[in-house]
């Protein structure tokens, strides 16, 4: 248990039956009346952003989640299966928990992945992922400069927008938050 005083972003806490993560918080002391602390809660099942309003000083239960590094082995059966660099132990968590992480997913590309009482909650990617493009139309000439974007598919299937400068082959950076292209990486 804490208080609302101990929140901050990404704390994990169980309210009413579900797990929610603090995406944003804010005391607030008005001149009237008594503190509270303001939040945006995100529901880690299901998505859902909520806002929700403590008053300060009462006691919050703080979920358990333990976050490992794990290696990405394969997909098998709609189960993806990672493997514990620690341990060695090989958990399958379910597509629906992997989520749009699914698309920017490698084999052998180490990520975190959330538990909570064993049960996984979900796959955490870094910021940006290095893919190489597998497939996309050659841009025209004369529409080099002027920042036109065309669809590309990336080597796990997902597709993006990228600059029409960009070939087939290339090695890119992508924003796995947004699906936006970053650029190239040199190689």
């Amino acid at each position: 248990m804490a208080t609302t005083n101990d929140l901050k972003n990404g704390i994990t806490l169980n309210l009413d039956g579900n797990l929610w993560t603090v995406v944003e918080f804010q005391h607030v002391k008005p001149g009237k009346g008594g503190a509270f602390v303001r939040t945006k809660l995100k529901n880690i099942m299901s998505g859902k952003v909520v806002d929700r309003t403590f008053n300060a000083g009462v006691k919050v239960d703080v979920a358990n989640v333990d976050r490992r590094e794990m290696q990405y082995l394969y997909r098998e059966s709609g189960d993806f299966v990672f493997m514990d660099m620690t341990d060695y132990e090989q958990p399958r968590v379910p597509a629906s928990v992997v989520g749009d992480a699914a698309n920017y997913l490698l084999e052998e590309q180490t990520v975190t992945v959330a538990f909570n009482d064993g049960t996984p909650l979900y796959v955490d990617l870094p910021a940006a992922v290095e893919l190489t493009i597998s497939q996309t139309d050659p841009g025209v000439q004369g529409d080099r400069s002027t920042g036109g974007t065309k669809p590309a598919r990336l080597e796990t299937g997902h597709e993006i927008n990228v600059p029409l400068f960009i070939t087939t082959g290339e090695k890119i950076k992508v924003d796995t938050r947004d699906s936006s292209y970053l650029g190239r990486v040199s190689q």
